[in-house]
């Protein structure tokens, strides 16, 4: 099976970003208004778009290490093309939130030892844990896929790909066991690394999936009813236990909707490239929010911020316009005069397209 590229899968990571950009905005508006307040009140359905993320980079990480790990030069080649994507933007915005942005809201520059959890890459730890650190709270997500990229590889190299049926299994069961532990024991588990791979685990699940021939049109109804029957219990979850229940929510609910996402993805990579749908993703839109979604998902927060602290404008609506189309715009500057100098350099560890083939698993 030679690699793929699904220019359609830009379109969901678009969706994804916008989906965490509304929520971001929406959630933090009080008001009276019975419209605003339905706003806020869905809202929370856009957090989910992390999860959507995780799922997404779960299948598009592994199937590119499935498909590599024959090949010269593996794991630098790898490591090195996801520090220039991930690693410039990533500490510009950490100098840019330590340095620059205090000043234009006038507050104190963090202390060193405060900023260091997120240099590491430990600031999902820092949040689940309350140490002492300041920093972007949003970076969460970050961590937790950087998390990702610094084992699955070597996990991905050292076993057959029936193994790591069983390992994406243990994962999942893992991940719900430690949920379980943490919130018995006080923690959140929201932001923590090991709470949350199984939805970049049940991402990898698609990549094999997709060794074994599984896109077609037929096993898009198996998809279609793994979709409908996790989102009863899922809709129950909210509705039923919400309160009283909520520690079974938190167990659950991450395992729900990345299964959700897990179904929705492998429905899409089902249908036909003309499919109405395909035609949507593929738009110049949503081809190009996907393009500069990682810029979207780091800068949108401040860009709120400093939207309400120097304009005031006074409806809701067009401060989210104005918002959102500030965000486009800086992270199109970024992508173009800052983000595509670190990317033109991928092409000095390219992979050997030839040797880009992943075989199905093998019956036993």
């Amino acid at each position: 099976m030679k690699l793929k590229y699904y220019n359609n899968l830009d379109g969901i990571r678009a969706i994804a970003a916008l989906m965490v950009m509304f929520f971001h905005f929406f959630i933090r508006i009080e008001s009276t208004d019975g419209f605003l307040r339905f706003l806020t009140k869905i809202s929370v359905f856009g957090q989910t778009g992390v999860t959507l993320f995780f799922v997404l980079s779960g299948f598009l990480i592994t199937r590119i290490l499935i498909a590599t790990k024959n090949t010269e030069g593996f794991f630098k080649n790898f490591y090195l093309r996801r520090t220039l994507r991930i690693f410039p933007l990533y500490y510009l915005f950490l100098f840019l939130s330590y340095y620059i942005i205090p000043i234009l809201f006038g507050t104190k520059i963090p202390e060193l030892n405060q900023q260091l959890y997120y240099y590491t890459y430990l600031q999902n730890f820092a949040s689940t844990f309350n140490w002492d650190a300041i920093g972007p709270s949003h970076f969460w997500s970050l961590a937790v896929e950087e998390h990702f990229y610094l084992f699955w590889p070597f996990i991905v190299y050292l076993f057959s790909n029936k193994n790591l049926i069983k390992i994406i299994l243990i994962i999942i069961i893992g991940a719900l066991a430690l949920r379980w532990l943490m919130l018995s024991e006080g923690y959140q588990v929201f932001y923590f690394t090991f709470t949350r791979f199984d939805s970049l685990a049940i991402g990898a699940l698609l990549a094999i999936i997709e060794i074994e021939g599984g896109f077609k049109k037929r096993t898009a109804k198996k998809f279609a009813v793994l979709l409908m029957s996790l989102i009863v219990p899922t809709v129950i979850m909210w509705t039923v236990f919400t309160g009283t229940g909520d520690v079974y929510i938190q167990i659950f609910k991450f395992l729900f909707l990345s299964g959700i996402y897990f179904s929705l993805i492998g429905m899409l990579l089902c249908l036909k490239e003309e499919h109405f749908v395909n035609k949507i993703l593929r738009t110049k839109f949503f081809s190009f929010t996907g393009k500069i979604s990682y810029g979207l998902y780091v800068y949108h927060p401040i860009v709120y911020k400093l939207c309400e602290h120097y304009f005031e404008i006074e409806n809701v609506f067009l401060r989210f316009i104005f918002g959102i189309s500030f965000s486009f715009l800086l992270s199109v500057i970024s992508f173009y005069l800052f983000e595509s100098s670190f990317l033109k350099l991928k092409k000095y560890f390219e992979y050997n397209k030839k040797q880009l083939v992943a075989e199905p698993i093998k019956a036993s």
